[in-house]
């Protein structure tokens, strides 16, 4: 067995050199060459892949970005309708509001030209009257305006005696006075209060304070009707008693302040709805 592993062993030492050196380098050189384009074609494959994978990622979320942007574009194309809805019904509310700013414009400039036109009849009315008490004691009358309403307060010493009810001939002067302009002012009503201090008063015809102012504003009133031909359904009579006072009733000069009688020229509310009404009219034709 050694003797024959030995002869072949010797037949291939003798085959390999047969072989020429020279056509072993060529194959060795070869191979070598090819060993090297098997390496480089490897490398490229390589390279090759791994670019087919980053593209094939960049596809990947290229078209996840398509799929996003085609549903927002759809999204966009919802809100840009609604908006275009919204937008009309903006349009449509803020002309409603303009026409409502215009409507109330209109009726604050009208409600204040009808003011105006108040504020006038009540100017020419209180210049009327300062004029008629231009010879009277400015304590005993006075004439104001308060919130538009014009008042007329006339003194109790020049009315009445002390604890009475029954008008002075001296009162009737003033009372004339004011019926003058009353009558010459015929779209006046007015309302005629009295007002006593706080001293009680009671005897066989007077049960109160309460009486006494009453009964004062009455005799006022008739003195108007009877004495200077004033309508009575133009007046109308009240008593306040102490309640209203203008002063402190601890002192007798606050007392006095406070026994008065008030003449009230009561606000015509339907003919200033109608001067309104009127500028209303005006305005929209």
């Amino acid at each position: 067995m050694k003797k024959s592993i030995l002869y072949l062993l010797s037949f291939i030492v003798l085959l390999s050199s047969c072989v020429s050196q020279k056509k072993y380098a060529e194959l060795e050189a070869t191979n070598q060459k090819n060993l090297n384009l098997l390496n480089s074609a490897t490398v490229k494959l390589n390279t090759c892949l791994d670019e087919k994978a980053t593209a094939e990622a960049n596809m990947k979320a290229l078209q996840d970005q398509v799929v996003f942007l085609k549903a927002n574009n759809q999204d966009l194309i919802n809100n840009m309708g609604n908006l275009t809805t919204l937008s009309q019904k903006g349009a449509e509310n803020l002309e409603k509001s303009l026409e409502s700013l215009k409507e109330k414009d209109l009726v604050i400039r009208t409600m204040q030209d009808a003011v105006t036109r108040r504020d006038s009849v009540t100017l020419a009315l209180v210049t009327s009257l300062k004029g008629a008490f231009i010879d009277i004691n400015d304590n005993d009358i006075e004439v104001n305006v308060e919130k538009g309403v014009v008042f007329i307060s006339i003194s109790d010493k020049l009315l009445f005696n002390s604890g009475s009810y029954y008008v002075s001939d001296r009162a009737k002067e003033v009372l004339g006075k004011v019926a003058q302009v009353v009558l010459d002012k015929p779209e006046i009503e007015f309302m005629v209060e009295g007002h006593t201090d706080n001293v009680p008063i009671q005897n066989e015809i007077l049960l109160d304070n309460w009486d006494l102012s009453v009964k004062r504003a009455t005799s006022v009133v008739r003195v108007l009707q009877n004495d200077f031909g004033v309508p009575p359904e133009r007046m109308t009579a009240a008593g306040r008693s102490s309640y209203i006072p203008v002063m402190d009733n601890d002192t007798s000069d606050g007392r006095a302040k406070n026994r008065r009688t008030r003449i009230v020229v009561l606000p015509k509310l339907d003919q200033f709805y109608d001067l309104i009404e009127q500028g209303m009219k005006a305005a929209t034709n």
